[in-house]
């Protein structure tokens, strides 16, 4: 079953699987680097798909950001290398907050360069101390008038040691506030962050007596929170496309194996529990696909209204990979395990997902909360 797609939808789709194809060769390679993987960000450049995460006016594609376009193209890199999706994902995940918060000269400097993939882009969040609970960093912002100056440490940073500049959330007296970090700035360190089971460009970021402009802040001092939940709301959906192309990937690799392997004189496919677990993993698929597509597309003209909404289809996309691909590795058997292969690579890859940007646990929060919101308006018009 297929969203609806318009035809400049149709067409990024195309560029974005035209793009997988030409990274999917050196994909196994490129998916085990916790550094920058050269030849997989040469074909990202080369394919112009990162002018997706800036507004035209600083040398992107539409008048801002699409959802649908982000979701879409995370689809099909996700299918063919996380590697590639991370590099595309964190292009727009690391500059957002310069495209709605900041000043003519931040945006003038890095968009064009994040367009090209340039210069690649991070967001500084989470703290040794602080994961879902953003509210418990540490990380502090000092204004000294007409500078700031920046004291702590983040940690699992993505692209971390590889990123031209970090935006940065951290506490300004009583209030959050976000701030542009060139890594070439003094008291800018990097160190490694420990492996992780699906490896990733990951590392520790420390801020030590960082003296920057206090033009440097994205946005007036104290709304760090509400650029945060801005980009939030448009990657968290982005997240389930890529979940959504994962679970494609990997039931294409346990179909594949059920039509060509015989056990008990027929076709894996032709033996009941294995066509019930494919016809359970490929339910989910779609259904995955669908709220996905439906709240990008809703989010289009106003991300910031949808951030629960959001968080639902990161919910469901992400827990229902994890089952998809299990399914796959048990249609697979004894070949679903083996080390390096694409199933395997796929199994390692789900687990994250439930975690970074929302553990599933803290995002039933906010979905149950609006959940109830709902009910009790419509009931109240009744």
């Amino acid at each position: 079953m297929a969203f609806e797609l318009d035809h400049d939808m149709l067409a990024i789709q195309q560029q974005a699987r035209a793009t997988a194809a030409q990274a999917a060769p050196f994909a196994a390679e490129a998916d085990e680097c916790s550094l920058v993987h050269q030849p997989t960000l040469d074909v990202l450049r080369a394919s112009g798909l990162c002018s997706l995460m800036v507004p035209a006016a600083h040398g992107g594609r539409h008048e801002r950001v699409d959802p649908l376009a982000v979701c879409v193209v995370r689809e099909a890199l996700m299918r063919a290398s996380s590697h590639l999706d991370s590099l595309f994902a964190l292009q727009g995940i690391g500059s957002y907050a310069i495209a709605v918060a900041g000043t003519d000269e931040q945006r003038e400097e890095w968009l064009p360069r994040v367009a090209g993939a340039e210069v690649l882009a991070a967001l500084a969040l989470t703290e040794p101390v602080a994961g879902s609970d953003l509210r418990g960093i540490e990380t502090t912002l000092v204004d000294h008038g007409g500078e700031v100056e920046l004291n702590g440490a983040k940690s699992f940073i993505s692209n971390a040691g590889a990123a031209g500049f970090y935006t940065t959330l951290a506490r300004e007296q009583d209030r959050f506030s976000l701030v542009l970090v060139p890594a070439d700035a003094s008291g800018v360190s990097v160190a490694a962050s420990p492996e992780i089971i699906a490896p990733h460009v990951l590392g520790e970021v420390s801020f030590d007596r960082v003296r920057l402009p206090a033009s440097a802040r994205l946005g007036e001092p104290g709304a760090g929170f509400r650029h945060v939940l801005a980009t939030l709301s448009v990657f968290r959906i982005s997240v389930a496309g890529a979940a959504v192309g994962l679970m494609d990937g990997a039931l294409a690799c346990a179909a594949r194996h059920a039509a060509a392997r015989e056990q008990f004189g027929r076709p894996l496919v032709r033996l009941g529990p294995v066509a019930g677990l494919l016809a359970d993993a490929w339910a989910e698929l779609e259904a995955a696909r669908l709220l996905a597509y439906a709240t990008a597309e809703a989010a289009r003209d106003d991300p910031s209204a949808h951030l629960d909404r959001s968080s639902l289809a990161k919910l469901a996309a992400t827990e229902a990979a994890s089952r998809v691909v299990d399914r796959c590795v048990q249609v697979m058997g004894r070949w679903g395990l083996v080390r390096g292969s694409d199933i395997e690579r796929y199994y390692r890859q789900a687990r994250p997902m439930r975690i970074y940007e929302g553990a599933s646990e803290v995002l039933r929060l906010g979905v149950a909360a609006r959940l109830c919101d709902e009910v009790a308006g419509h009931r109240g018009e009744g």
